[in-house]
C-alpha cells in the first residue's frame, strides 16, 4: 500500500493546513467513503482513537455528530456543522466544538478526478496563529495515520 498524502502545507498567513491524498479509486467512490458513516468510522480518527458517528445528515445545514475512542476507553465528542455539501465535488463544514478556541473553525474537502484516479484536497482553518501551533502536530499525526486507513478501505471496495 502506498502513502496516499501528497502534501501537507501549513500556511500561516491564510491560518490554515491544506492536505492533498491521492487514491486509485474513481472521485465517486471517495465520496461515497465520506458519504456513509459506517465507512468514515473505518478511517476518521486514527487507529488509536477510531470514531464512532451517532449522527450523519450529510447535506447543507446538516450535521454529523462523533466521538473518538482513546485506548484507555476516554470518548472525545465533536460535531461538524455543514456549510455546504455539493455531492462528489466538495463539502464545507464547521467545527461543532465551540468550547476549544484552538480547534479548527472550519475545514474543506474537494474531490477531483486526476489520470490515476482521484484526489482529495482538505483545508481546515484556524482562528490564528497559536491555535494552529497548538492543533496542528496532532492533526497532521492523526491524519497521517488515518489516510492509509481511507486507502485500504477504498482498495477493498
Amino acid at each position: 500500500m502506498t502513502m496516499p498524502i501528497t502534501s501537507v502545507t501549513k500556511d500561516l498567513e491564510k491560518l490554515s493546513l491544506t492536505v492533498v491524498a491521492d487514491f486509485p479509486v474513481s472521485q465517486e467512490r471517495l465520496w461515497a467513503a465520506w458519504e456513509d458513516p459506517r465507512q468514515l468510522e473505518r478511517f476518521w480518527g486514527p487507529p488509536f482513537a477510531p470514531a464512532t458517528f451517532t449522527h450523519h445528515d450529510f447535506r447543507t445545514g446538516g450535521r454529523a455528530e462523533y466521538f473518538l475512542t482513546g485506548p484507555n476507553g476516554e470518548k472525545w465528542p465533536n460535531s461538524w456543522k455543514f456549510a455546504a455539501v455539493n455531492p462528489i465535488d466538495f463539502f464545507e463544514a464547521e467545527d461543532g466544538d465551540d468550547n476549544d478556541e484552538n480547534m479548527p473553525t472550519s475545514m474543506t474537502f474537494t474531490f477531483e478526478t486526476t489520470s490515476t484516479g482521484s484526489r482529495m484536497i482538505h483545508v481546515t482553518r484556524f482562528s490564528s496563529v497559536e491555535a494552529m501551533e497548538k492543533t496542528i502536530p496532532g492533526m497532521e499525526e492523526g491524519f497521517r495515520a488515518a489516510m492509509p486507513q481511507l486507502d485500504a478501505l477504498l482498495e477493498a471496495s
